[in-house]
């Protein structure tokens, strides 16, 4: 079992895990220094490509981007999400999977789904291809975006997931926007930790979009808390380069070459 896969799973009950998305080397350097695991995330679809939908997201987008922040971890856990439509059945999903875990050098691979996954789960652990699970809101399926467990049913559905999930073999799994007590009865209830996003302190770890954590973004998610506007800081940079620029203080001698 891969090192970091360890230390994650030794976290449980014991210390927060800190989680974020990656899309690119600069930023996952950046990350590697404060995250347990970097997450490449098909968020970069609405993110980076104003995509409506992660569907649209492909396998060979998902790579050059992962080899991109591949470059830039060297201490965290790298995960890269499977994108939409290429875990259909657990050959696909196996032939798939190692084509991004030998393209991107990645740790792990993330699968969106519950009991109809399975198989597929199985199917990856039992070639050694470590996985993290994801429940809740699944953005490559849902039509709506609503919290998950209002619902007795719906509840008991999510939590028999998290339990078949945590059999088949992940280490961890994504719970996205689900009820404060029901994310606090699955992290209580399952030994492999859980990472929430709109889920409540509850869970054993974290996991937000850099973008809007830094502000580069226009989400007004209720689970979305910017720390930092980066756009401001960018747009301020600009402005004073622009400035320069016409006025001929840019570039100095400094910044050019002479005999």
């Amino acid at each position: 079992m891969n090192g970091n896969i360890k230390n994650i799973l030794n976290k449980k009950n014991k210390s927060k895990l800190v989680c974020l998305t990656a899309y690119s080397k600069n930023i996952a350097s950046i990350l590697d220094n404060h995250c347990d695991i970097i997450l490449v995330g098909d968020s970069l679809g609405s993110v980076l490509y104003n995509y409506k939908s992660t569907k649209e997201v492909t396998l060979d987008t998902m790579i050059n981007h992962s080899k991109s922040v591949r470059l830039g971890v060297k201490k965290s856990l790298m995960v890269v999400d499977m994108p939409f439509n290429t875990y259909r059945n657990p050959k696909e999903a196996l032939k798939n999977a190692k084509l991004v875990m030998r393209e991107t050098k990645c740790d792990a691979v993330k699968l969106e789904g519950g009991k109809k996954i399975i198989p597929i789960v199985k199917q990856l652990v039992k070639n050694k291809i470590p996985v993290m699970g994801h429940v809740g809101i699944l953005p490559q399926t849902d039509k709506k975006f609503r919290f998950k467990g209002k619902k007795q049913k719906e509840s008991e559905k999510i939590l028999n997931d998290t339990k078949l999930l945590e059999n088949a073999g992940v280490f961890s799994i994504v719970l996205e926007c689900i009820e404060i007590k029901l994310s606090k009865k699955i992290t209580e209830q399952i030994k492999v930790p859980t990472i929430g996003i709109g889920s409540s302190v509850n869970c054993d770890g974290q996991v937000l979009v850099i973008d809007d954590l830094i502000g580069l973004s226009k989400s007004k998610f209720k689970f979305v808390k910017k720390y930092v506007d980066m756009a401001k800081i960018i747009e301020g940079a600009v402005k004073r380069y622009k400035l320069e620029v016409l006025k001929k203080k840019f570039p100095k001698v400094k910044h050019s070459f002479k005999n």
